[in-house]
């Protein structure tokens, strides 16, 4: 019996500092989990912070579009990351300047290619330093935090005498420069759309076998009065009409009204029928250039050389651009033998254009934190994380905020994560999700209309083809005007109409069942409500995405055409 009792001993004697280690080892990664969800969500909120505040700066500024604004606006949001990141890390004892060293990159993806918010040498030379004022304090191989040139969404194709650069976007717009398939200059851009046919004779345009028309003018208010518009390349142009005898047109500039020395036309609207038209003439002249005949495995690197594999978090190959995807018609319209519209997003270009932006951007990303490296004072080494497909499939369909925020201690283990948040309220971009469908705009004020998703079930019952028009989600956010006669700013809203409820919160009167929306309007097209309802929406989402700012534009010419 008294061996037991040893057995027992021994036993106590042995297991419960091995049970007091494990007892500690547990408590000890659990606290550093909770610590990893805890900084996970911080770094969340501040990236929301930031992207909030890229929407905000862009939706109050008319020249957002520009390059000079758009850096402003964008080191502006910058700046609120690493505020708000200090802020949500002040009780960890963490301050703005120790937490920059620790956000090896910040990547703004836009429209058509990004900017990269890292460290970087300045290699400013003697010849430019020599002409800087005398109390600039610029110097030659400084280490400075700030953004890198942009970088697009560009590819290189070779294929016989056809050597071109094609820049694609976050929608079907692309731009091609070199030379075509005759050795000519090519310099081209537009968008691509398939079942657009275009009479020269008459000037009919249909799509989908919709009749694109041109539309009445639209109204919106600037501050308390509503008046008809234009917006052309980015820029909305309102005619003061309150006065018969003196109609002028005007701008709002940063909030501030001026107006412009040359009138513009006032008939009807007719931006949404030029995208069509235009698209048509485009796929045209692709084809003459030899374009249309291109392959992915024709696509190489700027230095000639194929490029390597799109793979996912787990190595998978998604898309090969020499192997199994290589002979894959890149500009596949359906009447050249493809199952579905170049413009929708299971087409072949689709395809090729998302694993094209994504290897920009996962080659451009990986290079920089790599090199943040010889930038950092500690010993942490900076890693380009695995990005999962949800967060893929974000970054290439809006205008998106990427951060990441590596080397601080949780306990057991560094902290290595990443947050990407989408913006997709901007003017930045038009998705086929930014059109809203307004019921009536011509109701007074008092008896406000209400706008709807395109999907909203039976809006077809509650359209009109004269009274409902198709409108922009960024022009029912609030925007600011400044008085001219004093200090303070205005605020309004350009479109007083109201969200309808089911749609946009309960999303219980939602159609469901479709890849896309054009899916579904193809399904209703065969009734008369159902045509009316896919003419509003075909004709808004063609005059936003035409009257959107665009890098290929002469501004002047562009402008000149509606005068």
């Amino acid at each position: 019996m008294m061996k037991y009792q040893y057995l027992a001993v021994i036993f106590v004697i042995i297991m419960l500092p091995i049970s007091l280690v494990f007892s500690a080892y547990i408590s000890a990664q659990l606290d550093t989990l909770d610590l990893q969800i805890s900084y996970d969500t911080k770094l969340d909120n501040t990236t929301y912070d930031a992207i909030k505040a890229f929407q905000l700066n862009t939706v109050n500024s008319s020249t957002s579009d520009l390059t000079n604004s758009k850096i402003r606006d964008i080191e502006a949001a910058a700046n609120s990351f690493f505020t708000s990141l200090a802020t949500n890390f002040n009780m960890a004892g963490y301050n703005s300047d120790i937490l920059q060293e620790y956000v090896p990159a910040l990547v703004f993806t836009l429209y058509d290619g990004f900017y990269i918010y890292s460290p970087f040498e300045n290699t400013l030379d003697e010849e430019t330093r020599s002409r800087l004022p005398a109390n600039a304090t610029y110097t030659g191989g400084e280490e400075v935090t700030g953004l890198k040139p942009y970088i697009y969404y560009s590819c290189r194709y070779v294929k016989g005498n056809i050597d071109v650069t094609i820049t694609y976007s976050l929608d079907n717009y692309i731009t091609v420069q070199g030379t075509d398939k005759n050795g000519n200059g090519i310099n081209d851009a537009g968008y691509l759309i398939d079942d657009v046919t275009y009479n020269s004779g008459t000037g009919q345009v249909t799509y989908r076998g919709i009749t694109i028309e041109p539309e009445t003018q639209l109204r919106e208010y600037v501050g308390p009065t509503s008046y008809a518009y234009i917006k052309i390349n980015g820029v909305k142009y309102y005619l003061d009409d309150r006065d018969s005898t003196n109609q002028r047109w005007f701008t709002i500039t940063n909030g501030k009204m001026s107006y412009v020395a040359t009138p513009f036309r006032s008939e009807d609207n007719d931006m949404g029928y030029r995208y069509y038209k235009e698209a048509y003439e485009f796929k045209q002249r692709l084809n003459d250039y030899g374009i249309l005949d291109l392959r992915s495995a024709n696509a190489v690197s700027p230095e000639g050389t194929a490029l390597t594999p799109v793979t996912d978090i787990d190595g998978n190959v998604i898309y090969d651009f020499t192997g199994t995807n290589g002979q894959d018609k890149i500009f596949d319209f359906s009447d050249n033998g493809g199952t579905s519209h170049i413009e929708e997003r299971d087409s072949n270009f689709n395809d090729h254009r998302l694993a094209v932006i994504r290897y920009v951007v996962e080659t451009n990303l990986s290079v920089a934190l790599a090199n943040y490296n010889n930038y950092g004072t500690g010993t942490y080494e900076f890693r380009m994380p695995k990005l999962g497909e949800e967060d893929w499939s974000r970054i290439l369909n809006n205008v998106s905020l990427i951060s990441f925020l590596q080397g601080l201690s949780i306990g057991g283990k560094i902290y290595n994560g990443y947050s990407v948040i989408n913006n997709n309220k901007n003017e930045e971009v038009v998705t086929e999700d930014s059109i809203y469908i307004v019921e009536d705009v011509t109701v007074p004020d008092t008896s406000n209309s209400t706008y709807h998703r395109v999907t909203h079930e039976g809006l077809q019952n509650m359209v009109n083809e004269t009274t409902s028009k198709g409108v922009f989600n960024i022009d029912f956010e609030r925007k600011s005007l400044g008085s001219t006669s004093s200090e303070t700013t205005l605020y309004y809203f350009p479109k007083r109409d109201l969200g309808c409820y089911t749609c946009f919160v309960a999303q219980t009167n939602v159609v469901g069942g479709y890849d896309n929306v054009y899916d579904y309007l193809d399904s209703i097209s065969s009734t008369a409500n159902g045509r009316i309802l896919a003419k509003i929406y075909y004709t808004a989402l063609g005059r936003e995405r035409y009257s959107m700012y665009k890098v290929f534009r002469n501004p002047e010419e562009h402008v000149n055409q509606f005068r």
